[in-house]
């Protein structure tokens, strides 16, 4: 069924996005996907909630140094970035609505929100794998 038609049934809450099964650290994480430009500027804007094992990954085209803020965004979240070979080079927290900018600090193709806390919680740090991330193909 086509996502419009999904969500005018009410099976998708229309602020949501597809989401991807992803294993974070050995950790299973259902991710709402952001892969293009307008949806990687929305990200998780406006919202008031996530469920504690879902996230939003930010996809782009080619690796490089990423830098996000969180104007308009309500939810304290942490954010891994994520090399292309599915390795996570950086984490920081990040505190609702500061519109200081957070860089990569690498080369990354993948940013994942997940709600502050979540990576110490689970044990996931610096060097952990993300597995299932779209290859190149996919996007």
């Amino acid at each position: 069924m086509p996502l419009l038609l999904l969500i005018a049934a009410g099976c998708l809450h229309p602020d949501r996005l597809p989401t991807l099964p992803l294993e974070v650290g050995g950790h299973g994480v259902r991710a709402e996907v952001a892969d293009t430009p307008e949806l990687r500027a929305r990200g998780l804007m406006y919202r008031d909630a996530i469920g504690p094992d879902e996230g939003m990954l930010f996809v782009y085209p080619a690796s490089e140094a990423l830098s996000f803020w969180m104007e308009n965004t309500r939810i304290p979240l942490t954010i891994a970035f994520v090399s292309a070979s599915g390795e996570i080079v950086r984490l920081r927290d990040l505190a609702p609505f500061d519109r200081t900018s957070v860089s990569s600090g690498a080369p990354a193709l993948y940013a994942l929100e997940m709600n502050r806390g979540w990576f110490d919680a689970n044990g996931v740090g610096v060097g952990a794998r993300v597995e299932g991330l779209p290859g190149p193909s996919e996007r």
